[in-house]
């Protein structure tokens, strides 16, 4: 039985990972950092299922004892400060934890036992103001953002380390990907929850702020299966994950509001307090290396993923629960 440990598990992507290790045969230890309240919600389906540890990507110790005592086979890090108005408010926190925690993991690998596969959470923030139509793994970076710069640091010491010191370190550069699990601080949650609640009579308006801001949206369901494809080859390399197509936050609404019925035009408020300092204006990636070498691609379109998450929301709400 193969052991991965997932730091971030408690996060979107790090559950619908350890969903997918876990039907695999998988021993799943999922990384979550102490603090007064841990939010398990997503998790809760399978907790008796895996090894909830304690560790800590500021703390390069607790990484060194957890790889000791577990000794897996895979470490996918999940872990970051990975929303990007906060890392404007939180740059110094957002460095430590998503730029220079990696640096600690993969030097706790390098001492603990350098034949781990490493899997780095790359972003397409990373590409920002973009140099070229569509990005790939060789499009220059010009991060817009203290979270896409951080995201280019981990990125580049995962090479670095891979290059120095013989890993199997690899970095999947994902583009925006999103679930009815994803946190309601980000824009296509903001949305679809703000569509069910309206529907319902319980909100009349959300306040947004680009919408013609455009971006490569999938599904964290079809992301991670990409990242767990990546530790699986010979040998290690760096893959965009990506649909290919590009959507603007206007159409995000159009789809949200249209799945209960609403006219978005009614309800969408336009709020210059939303307004990033520095705007990222259009993402969308090539994964032809990810479908060649790997054999993926995307297999929920755009429509589906947004009536996916306002049906999610609207079950949740009518429940009593908060979605």
């Amino acid at each position: 039985m193969p052991t991965a440990l997932i730091t971030g598990v408690t996060g979107q992507d790090g559950s619908y990972l350890a969903d997918l290790l876990l039907e695999k045969g998988y021993r799943v230890a999922g990384m979550v950092r102490r603090t007064s309240t841990i939010n398990f919600d997503r998790i809760r389906h399978i907790q008796d299922k895996i090894d909830v540890v304690q560790g800590d990507l500021l703390d390069q110790m607790s990484l060194v004892d957890l790889l000791t005592e577990y000794r897996p086979d895979e470490v996918y890090n999940l872990a970051a400060q990975s929303f990007v108005p906060t890392s404007f408010r939180q740059p110094v926190l957002t460095g430590e934890f998503t730029a220079l925690g990696v640096t600690r993991m993969l030097e706790a690998i390098r001492i603990v036992n350098p034949k781990i596969r490493f899997y780095q959470a790359s972003s397409s923030e990373m590409f920002g103001k973009v140099q070229e139509m569509p990005q790939t793994e060789r499009t220059p970076f010009y991060p817009r953002s203290p979270y896409g710069v951080a995201k280019v640091y981990g990125h580049w010491i995962t090479i670095n380390y891979r290059e120095s010191y013989n890993l199997y370190a690899c970095s999947g550069i994902l583009f925006n990907h999103e679930s009815p699990r994803r946190g309601l601080e980000f824009v296509t949650h903001k949305v679809t929850h703000a569509a069910a609640q309206i529907k319902l009579g319980r909100a009349g308006e959300v306040r947004l702020g680009n919408l013609e801001a455009r971006r490569d949206w999938g599904y964290a369901g079809d992301y991670v299966q990409a990242m767990w494809l990546m530790l699986q080859q010979p040998g290690p390399d760096d893959y965009v994950v990506a649909t290919g197509e590009t959507h603007s936050v206007r159409e995000l609404c159009e789809v949200a509001f249209g799945r209960v019925g609403l006219d978005y035009r009614e309800h969408v408020v336009q709020d210059e307090r939303f307004f990033r300092p520095a705007e990222v204006d259009m993402l969308v990636g090539d994964a032809a290396k990810a479908g060649r070498v790997l054999g993926w691609e995307p297999r929920v379109s755009f429509r589906q993923l947004i009536e996916m998450m306002v049906d999610a929301d609207l079950k949740a709400l009518q429940n009593g629960r908060a979605a």
